[in-house]
Formats: C-alpha cells, structure tokens, sequence
C-alpha cells in the first residue's frame, strides 16, 4: 500500500499569522483542522513538518530536536518572509514545548500550549511512542501482523540516542517560562497522562503575563486537535486569538 506522506502546509488568508506546530512522532495532520478552522476566521497558518516525521521509523530514529527546532524556526522565517508581521504559535505535545521555547527566541503575539509536556520523561517511554508510531506506520503499509513483529523487534535492538537531547530540551524550556511576554493560552485534556496535567498547571501558575489563561476538556486524551472536542477546542483557540492585542489594533 503507498502511504501519502503529510507535507508543511500553509492556508492563506488575512495579515495575521498563526505558526502551528505538531507533536513528537506525530504530523502536520494533527493541526490540519485547527488551521482550516482559522483560516475560515482570517488567520493566516503556516505547519511545517519536522525532520523524519511522517515517514518511516528508521528514518526518524536518525533525527533529533536540534533539526526539529530548526524547522521550527524555518517556519517562523518563513511566515516573516511572506511579509507577515504578527504571528501567534500554537503547539501540541513536543509542538507545545516548541512553542513556548520560540517566545524566547523570536517576537509573537501569543502563545497557545496544548498538551505540552514540562515535567522530565524517562527516554524509554519516549522510545516506546517510537515504537507505536512504527507499528501504526507499518499497518498502513499493509504488513502481516508476523511481518509487524519482526521490525519491531529489529527496530527495538536499535537505539535513539536523541531522545536524551529530547529530554534535555524539555526541561530546560521550563526553565525559561518566565522569560515569556506574550499572552498564554493553556489547553489540556482530562484523560491525558498524568504527567501532561501536572505539566499544563505549571505552565500555567510559571508564566508572569497578565493575559493568561488555561482551560481542561473533561473527554479529551492527548492528542486533543483531533479528538471529539476537537470543534470546541479550534473555536476557543480562534476566541482567545480574537480576544488578544494586536499590533495593528494599537497602532490602528
């Protein structure tokens, strides 16, 4: 079966922009929805697709966050070489981490966290979301479930040695909330892991804005963009974003 690879994309519309970015092991696929939602609302978005994301395990397994981050900040150049000028970014997962470590770096009108992770995880958790992933990727493939098992195990002698760089990276993000301006807007899931809800009240009660909020989904898991409170979600990203000071409303 051949499997169509997610791509960056980008959804034209008004002059403001939205930098979407999606989790690790995941895909522009996750926030397809949430760009579309926006998009409808005037919101410019533009995902970029990380490094070994969206295809095959073994090629993940020889990419890391330095060149995850650099996408990152290719998408955020991208937008500002488009001409756009204000740009919000909102993340999920990983994406999350992303997008309150770009405040640091780069000027944004708000910052929208969604399932981010703060809190430090043992690698080995981390490698077995490799393995999930690879298992969902191989079905599409339409391998035998004997055929499955093999590269998984084959895959599971390997080593991922980035995921410590991974891990690093997430701590040391939490380190630098404080160091954000910009309005924040906190989403997490009730069913979500443990670590993902202790994670998303210390974002939260960290970041020294006026201008922050945090809202719980009592039937949203992890990957909540794409889950059965997914409308709500887009909708009350869309209200914070339409709520928030713009420059072209200061400057008229």
């Amino acid at each position: 079966m051949k499997i169509i690879a997610p791509r960056s994309f980008t959804y034209e519309a008004g002059n403001r922009a939205v930098l979407l970015l999606h989790g690790f092991t995941s895909s522009t696929n996750d926030v397809k929805l949430l760009g579309r939602h926006l998009q409808a609302h005037g919101y410019t978005c533009h995902a970029p697709l990380y490094k070994g994301h969206g295809i095959g395990p073994d090629e993940l397994i020889q990419t890391g966050p330095t060149e995850w981050w650099n996408d990152v900040l290719e998408g955020y150049r991208y937008l500002t070489s488009e001409g756009y000028k204000e740009i919000a970014v909102a993340g999920i997962s990983m994406g999350g981490v992303f997008a309150l470590r770009l405040s640091g770096f780069e000027k944004v009108q708000a910052v929208i966290s969604m399932s981010a992770p703060i809190l430090k995880r043992n690698t080995e958790d981390l490698f077995k979301r490799v393995l999930g992933y690879a298992k969902r990727f191989k079905k599409l493939e339409g391998k035998s479930d004997e055929q499955i098992l093999v590269e998984i195990n084959e895959l599971a002698d390997k080593r991922m040695d980035s995921l410590a760089d991974l891990q690093k990276f997430i701590v040391e993000t939490d380190s630098s909330l404080k160091k954000i301006a910009s309005p924040v807007f906190v989403l997490q899931g009730c069913l979500d892991d443990p670590l993902y809800k202790e994670s998303a009240d210390i974002i939260f009660n960290t970041v020294d804005v006026e201008n922050k909020q945090i809202q719980w989904y009592e039937d949203s898991g992890h990957m909540m963009t794409i889950g059965s409170e997914r409308k709500q979600i887009n909708e009350d990203i869309r209200k914070f974003l339409d709520s928030i000071e713009w420059e072209s409303d200061i400057n008229g």
